[in-house]
This record gives structure tokens, sequence and C-alpha cells, in this order.
């Protein structure tokens, strides 16, 4: 068995304001989701290891994130948040650059209006984040990915990931937009993909492996082995499935692979991305 390494998850003390996200049709996580409660799924699967990202939008929650990580050997890595349109973007970079296991940021797009990458003051906090090597994760939707695709265009030296695939319209079969954005995103060679977050893009209660294959088809065809890299989205991932389910469809998925490339999708591209062992 490779090394693995779980690329996305998110920890919480449930909070029904800050986390309105989570509505009553997600009534099975609207508790606390902490390290002790990932652990053993990380340990059931052969992970050694996961990245946290962020959930909420303070540098209170990239604080949390940390001081879980500190505490926890098996976070290895945590993606955070900044108000990356802050006119002291530089400085508050800075005031964070000691820690070590904070490897990047990320901002939830998804919720922002469809120009928002376009925007001056985010493009400024993006240039800045080159000179502490830190990474950047794009939360978008599908129809978001124009302006992600002129970001990362305009800075060829930032690496990026792409969180959940983008988002496709899994459920509805929609599928030929998304597909020709991805197309063009993959060419850029700073951007990386996550596998994640697809079974909740899906039909919550009767999607199916073979419902993700043309999606998955896209992805591997497009970003190949050595730019994608699994993720759980844990405990997001509960109000359509559980755990060992999502890495089951994966591991069926690539079965078939060499077991180098299911090593980089596993672990290495991962670890690399976000250079974990630094």
């Amino acid at each position: 068995m490779s090394k693995r390494i779980d690329s996305h998850q998110h920890f919480w003390k449930f909070d029904p304001v800050r986390d309105s996200w989570i509505d009553e049709t997600m009534q099975n996580i609207q508790r606390d989701f902490l390290p002790e409660d990932l652990q053993p799924l990380l340990n059931a699967n052969y992970f050694e290891g996961c990245v946290a990202v962020q959930a909420s939008q303070s540098e209170e929650e990239t604080h949390f994130l940390l001081d879980l990580a500190s505490q926890n050997d098996f976070i290895k890595g945590v993606v955070g948040w900044i108000d990356l349109r802050n006119e002291n973007i530089e400085e508050r970079l800075q005031f964070f650059s000691d820690q070590k296991k904070l490897k990047g940021f990320r901002h939830v797009v998804q919720g922002e209006p469809d120009d928002f990458m376009f925007g001056t003051e985010f493009r400024r906090g993006i240039a800045a984040l080159k000179a502490f090597n830190y990474t950047y994760d794009i939360l978008i939707f599908e129809r978001q990915l124009p302006a992600a695709i002129s970001l990362v265009q305009d800075f060829p030296n930032q690496k990026f990931v792409i969180d959940h695939i983008a988002k496709p319209d899994i459920k509805s079969g929609s599928i030929d937009s998304w597909k020709n954005g991805i197309e063009e995103i993959a060419k850029c060679e700073n951007v990386w993909c996550k596998i994640s977050g697809m079974v909740t893009e899906a039909d919550w209660k009767n999607w199916k492996p073979e419902d993700l294959k043309p999606y998955l088809d896209v992805i591997f065809e497009n970003f190949s082995a050595d730019k994608l890299m699994y993720g759980s989205d844990w405990p997001v991932l509960n109000v359509a499935s559980d755990y060992n389910e999502v890495v089951k469809t994966l591991e069926d998925y690539i079965s078939k692979f060499s077991v180098e490339d299911q090593n980089k999708i596993w672990f290495g591209n991962a670890n690399e991305f976000y250079k974990l062992n630094s």
C-alpha cells in the first residue's frame, strides 16, 4: 500500500450563524468535526495525513486550523484564509510566514460575484503570495471558470489548485461548457486539480459511481496523473456519502493505472504541490 494524503478536508466547531451555509438540508453535518473524528477514518483507509482547508473567512479560522495542526501530527498542512484585498496584505503574510504548516490560502469565491477574480485588490493579493511561496486554492462554480482561466494565465508563476473539479452540475449530467473550461485551464502549467467534492454535486440520495465517470474522464484526460490529487471534502461529503465509499470510488476508477500514477494521485502530487515535508 502506497502512502496516502487527503489533500482536502475541514474542521469546525459548528456555529449556526457563521456556518449558515450548512442549512437544514445538511442536518447531519450541523455539529462539530474535529481531528479525533477524522483520524480513525484516515487510519482505516491507509492515509498518513491530511491538509486542513478553511471553511470560514477570518484570520481566526487560520489560527484555529494551525492550532489543531500543532496538536496533531497527521495534519500535514493548512490552507487558511487571509483578506487578499487588504492593502496591508504583505504585512499579514509576513505575520503568518513563520508557521511551517501554513501552505496556502483560499477564498470562497463561489459565494462572490462572477467577476470577483478580476478585482484589482484581489489580484494584488494573489500577486503577493509568490514571495512567501504560498499556494492558492480556487473554489468556484463552473460558471466562474472563465474568470479563473484569466487569473491563472495572468499569474503564470503562482501555483493554483482547483477545488472540487470546479463544481460541474453532475446531478443534471450537463458537461459540455464545464469540459471546455477544464480543457482551457488545464493547459496552464501552474494549475493542479483536486479530485474532491464530486458526490455533493451529484444527486445526494441516488448517485452511483458511473454518474461521476464522465467527469473523472475529463479531468484525467486534461490534467493527467501528474496534476491530480485526492481530496475527500470530509465532513461535507457526509451529506451524500461516507468517507470509505468516496475513497473506494476513486480506488476503483484508478485501479488499472500504473502503481506510479496511483502513488502520484494519492500522495505525490499533494506532497509536491503543498511542500508537506518542508
